[in-house]
């Protein structure tokens, strides 16, 4: 497969930097994987009761005239869900270079043989990303377990992109499905920022109920953004509206959490709530624009 090329986004409305891939053979009855997507569908109150595939996601992208950063989540080792492989989901995606963005993940857990996989995934291929989920991968992001998997993609100019704040995942299911939300509080984050000063950071989602540990992260660290996915933009917190509007306006990026939230949904209700005009563009393309280089 040839390197990963970025598409033109000249003319696309906005761009969605926060879309999860689904395998092309579906969910695994086997290991519980059914039930936990249909639980994640009823959270959302998803209009999508089975997950897209890839193909599927960049169709409706394409039609929306919206380009998506688009990216698997190896949790393998902490839930039992056999991890959809990077490789595989980068073939898939490279026939659709046109909207998708492909960012990749690794569990930090895998040491060594993840930092050279990064190592490898960068070098050859062109990823321009690398997807974490504290709560999901069980560790905290400051943990220096870590450390070797950050070092290579700091060496690589890619990005890290973090879920912070509350998860869906698990939500209501017995135990929570075994999820431990405090590895998701966004101060962890703050470590790493400080020790890989040139690493760019996305913060994913309003950090229920760390909001204001988030917008202070991203406020104090030049290389910390934030990500306004998996939330509907009108119960966004009003502290968190007013740093949109503010002294974070060239942080903030769009995101929906697809495929259990749609970019229309997201989008219809940015739209009403109270957002300066010249800010707009910037939450919804220019920010992410600069961020990826493109």
């Amino acid at each position: 497969m040839p390197k990963l090329k970025l598409p033109n986004i000249d003319d696309v409305v906005a761009i969605d930097i926060h879309t999860h891939a689904e395998e092309p053979c579906g969910c695994h009855a086997d290991d519980g994987y059914d039930d936990f997507q249909a639980q994640m569908a009823e959270y959302f109150k998803s209009p999508n009761k089975h997950p897209p595939t890839v193909p599927e996601t960049a169709a409706y992208y394409r039609s929306k005239n919206i380009a998506a950063v688009i990216f698997p989540v190896d949790a393998e080792r902490e839930t039992g869900f056999r991890r959809y492989s990077n490789y595989e989901m980068l073939e898939v995606a490279s026939d659709h270079l046109d909207v998708l963005i492909p960012f990749v993940s690794i569990d930090p857990h895998k040491g060594k043989l993840g930092a050279r996989e990064a190592r490898k995934l960068i070098e050859e291929y062109g990823v321009r990303g690398f997807k974490f989920h504290p709560t999901m991968q069980g560790f905290y992001a400051n943990d220096r377990m870590a450390y070797p998997l950050y070092e290579e993609i700091n060496n690589g100019g890619a990005i890290a992109l973090f879920h912070t704040g509350q998860t869906g995942v698990g939500s209501g299911m017995p135990g929570g499905m075994g999820m431990r939300l405090k590895y998701s509080n966004p101060m962890y984050m703050d470590d790493v920022a400080a020790d890989f000063p040139d690493l760019k950071i996305i913060l994913a989602h309003p950090s229920f109920p760390w909001q204001e540990e988030a917008l202070s992260v991203a406020t104090h660290k030049p290389n910390v953004y934030i990500d306004l996915s998996g939330w509907s933009p009108k119960y966004f917190p009003p502290i968190l509206v007013r740093y949109i509007n503010s002294i974070l306006q060239d942080k903030m990026l769009f995101g929906s959490d697809w495929p259990v939230i749609t970019p229309d949904r997201w989008l219809s209700d940015f739209s009403k709530i109270d957002i300066r005009d010249e800010i707009r563009p910037k939450v919804l393309k220019a920010n992410a624009r600069k961020l990826l280089g493109i």
